[in-house]
């Protein structure tokens, strides 16, 4: 064992599981380097900072899997310390204290204060949007609201992440305001749960008041909707949606199952009959958008009659862009209490029957995009291709539009017209349309 370093400690910050988690890392990144820290984001420095996802099975395995990593890496004299916060440690703090003890100090996600000084920082309270922010400069989230009200079966949030607590209006603009300065063009608004915004500080679903305001700010281009539930959705975002151009024709809206004893098992408050009508109403109100959504098979008691009935809904519906997971059993939720009786390879076989029903469906509307233009934002550069986005598609998770390096130059964060030439499942090729 090495003595500890003299140098000066570099905190790096390693984010695990989803979007949220990347917002609370850069927060933290930044209150960090305003307390002239040296700070980095999954790169090597002796202080590590592992913020961790407990969602589902394969998140948990992914966090402690890095935990230990990075114990061993201590017990190596690479790092000096380890800090864990973040929903797994939210979750399972005692355990986590219990099983893996090298770690210097747990944190959960409501403790950044705490971790703060444990770094040997000050929590700065005026610091509303300063954020060092780790995705493409072109694009960043903006969390409206933390925690959730909802009483869904199989979802553990509520436990990690408390109930539904709205951001103030006022200081969403400023956050806006400050990332568009920094040269952010596309806002993506996330939460555990968009459609719940405002009824704590509002008395009301204030979404479409908050979008009105955001819109107003300079230099943000587009503006892109994620995590919005299904039950009481506020109509007058469409209205928005339709009416300002900087409002992306675009909403993530994870829907877990359509067959009404596995929607009434899960607590989602609704029904197929209501579901299908609401989604409906969005394609008659904004004709031209692209719904996104999630979907949950193997559930405690999925039939198969049930999944027959997911699997004709899907081919339906028609979604543009669709994720299909498989059911993970958590403890504490309420689905915990029922028997997980749909068997691993049964779950995984109805995932794999979903996506390939989605797939052909994304080929066939993609197929019907050669030939038209759309507006694109320049993400990266990958080998020989620029790799961009049209307002129909989000980070990571949906279509990309591939553009050869070869014959154009294009800068990164910013947006071009292209006509697209081909495409397969989930890729568009194109060529820019001179100006």
């Amino acid at each position: 064992m090495r003595t500890k370093t003299l140098k000066k400690n570099k905190i790096n910050v390693v984010t695990l599981g989803c979007s949220k988690n990347v917002y609370d890392s850069e927060v933290l990144m930044g209150q960090l380097r305003a307390n002239n820290k040296e700070v980095v984001h999954e790169e090597e420095g002796n202080v590590v900072v592992i913020n961790t996802c407990g969602f589902i099975a394969n998140a948990k395995e992914e966090s402690v899997n890095t935990i230990l990593e990075y114990v061993q890496k201590k017990e190596e004299g690479v790092v000096d310390k380890v800090f864990v916060t973040g929903c797994l440690s939210e979750r399972y703090k005692p355990d986590l204290q219990k099983e893996i003890p090298d770690v210097d100090q747990y944190f959960g996600t409501t403790e950044l204060p705490g971790l703060l000084k444990a770094l040997g920082a000050d929590y700065k309270h005026e610091l509303i949007g300063e954020r060092l922010t780790t995705t493409p400069k072109n694009y960043a989230y903006l969390k409206i609201a933390e925690g959730c009200d909802r009483p869904c079966s199989f979802c553990a949030i509520p436990i990690m992440r408390g109930k539904h607590r709205s951001t103030p209006i006022e200081d969403l603009v400023t956050e806006a305001e400050k990332l568009a300065a920094n040269g952010v063009k596309e806002l993506i608004l996330i939460a555990q749960d968009l459609t719940y915004y405002g009824l704590d500080l509002y008395k009301k679903r204030n979404l479409a008041e908050l979008l009105q305001n955001l819109v107003k700010v300079e230099g943000i281009e587009w503006i892109r909707l994620h995590y919005a539930f299904p039950t009481g959705f506020p109509m007058d975002v469409l209205d928005v949606m339709k009416n300002e151009p900087k409002v992306c024709n675009y909403i993530d809206i994870p829907l877990q199952h359509i067959a009404d004893p596995i929607l009434k098992s899960m607590r989602r408050g609704t029904t197929q009959a209501k579901t299908t009508k609401l989604l409906e109403d969005f394609r008659a109100a904004v004709p031209e958008m692209a719904i996104r959504t999630t979907l949950i098979v193997g559930y405690p008691g999925e039939t198969e009659e049930d999944f027959q009935t997911l699997k004709q809904w899907v081919i339906e519906q028609r979604f543009e862009r669709m994720g299909c997971f498989t059911y993970s059993h958590e403890e504490n939720t309420h689905a915990y209490n029922l028997e997980d009786d749909v068997p691993e390879d049964v779950k995984m076989q109805r995932a794999n029957e979903i996506m390939a029903i989605q797939s052909q469906i994304s080929w066939e509307l993609n197929q019907e995009k050669i030939g038209k233009t759309f507006k694109v934002i320049i993400d990266r550069k990958e080998g020989s291709y620029y790799v961009g986005r049209t307002e129909f598609d989000s980070p990571d998770v949906d279509n990309e539009v591939l553009i050869n390096a070869e014959e154009d130059y294009l800068r990164t964060g910013e947006f071009f017209n292209v006509k697209i030439t081909a495409a397969e499942d989930f890729d568009l090729y194109a060529e820019v349309l001179s100006e």
